[in-house]
């Protein structure tokens, strides 16, 4: 099987999972070990399951929003998927610089819900929250500024990396 995207998104991508599999490992064993009182609640599981599916909905809600416009415009010619030789500043992207990120930093969050793991919940989440946000800033944003120029930085002057307007989270959300 032949990958037909940058080495930079196969390796975020590895990064991505490598988090996500080993904070459930972890986090399932710290729980276990610890004798966790809440892992072993069912009302706590009901609450963090629901909690965790309407989480993961507007995850993939999200990044489908900011997948669908790159899709749209960001390409010319028959390029991978997940990569893009245009800038995108319509849509979605004329609010927010990264939807599809934001979207992803929701679903460390929602699988830790999913599992009812209270370590996953209160560490390893908010840990990968901010790794992904790392990501973000450093390998994202570099990109960009390379790959678009002069472009990048009067868009990224004028559009936020992220928006928590309630009109961008409407239409990043439930639109």
């Amino acid at each position: 099987m032949k990958i037909k995207s940058s080495l930079s998104v196969v390796i975020r991508i590895v990064l991505w999972l490598g988090m996500i599999f080993g904070g459930i490992g972890w986090s399932l064993l710290e729980d276990l070990e610890k004798k966790e009182t809440l892992f072993y609640s069912i009302p706590f599981h009901i609450i963090s399951f629901i909690v965790g599916v309407i989480l993961m909905r507007l995850a993939f809600h999200a990044a489908a929003v900011g997948g669908k416009e790159l899709a749209k415009s960001g390409r010319d010619c028959d390029l991978p998927r997940l990569e893009t030789n245009k800038l995108v500043t319509e849509g979605i992207y004329s609010m927010m610089r990264h939807p599809m990120l934001f979207g992803l930093v929701l679903i460390p969050i929602s699988i830790a819900f999913l599992l009812g793991s209270p370590t996953f919940i209160t560490v390893v989440a908010p840990f990968e929250v901010l790794f992904i946000i790392f990501m973000v800033l450093i390998f994202e944003e570099m990109e960009c500024k390379k790959k678009f120029g002069d472009a990048y930085l009067e868009y990224s002057k004028r559009v936020p990396m992220v928006c928590l307007r309630r009109e961008c989270l409407w239409r990043l959300f439930l639109k």
